[in-house]
């Protein structure tokens, strides 16, 4: 009976994510997220190299990133 409850515990620590994990690869120069959907306060604005999404928040949307080392 105790590893049951262990085993039930284990399985909702492991499944709870907090949000603005590490767990989605980055994009728009570091400010959005690659995901497959996009959540409510985001926007997508690209796909990413592996096809996802790139989900930028809206508060981030109005400003593009800056090309490094375009002269």
């Amino acid at each position: 009976m105790a590893k049951w409850i262990l085993l039930i515990v284990a399985i909702l620590v492991m499944g709870h994510v907090p949000p603005g994990s590490t767990e989605f690869k980055r994009c728009w120069n570091g400010q959005g997220a690659c995901r497959t959907f996009c959540t409510r306060q985001e926007t997508f604005m690209h796909l990413c190299p592996d096809a996802s999404l790139c989900c930028l928040s809206y508060s981030l949307k109005s400003s593009p990133p800056s090309k490094i080392g375009s002269v």
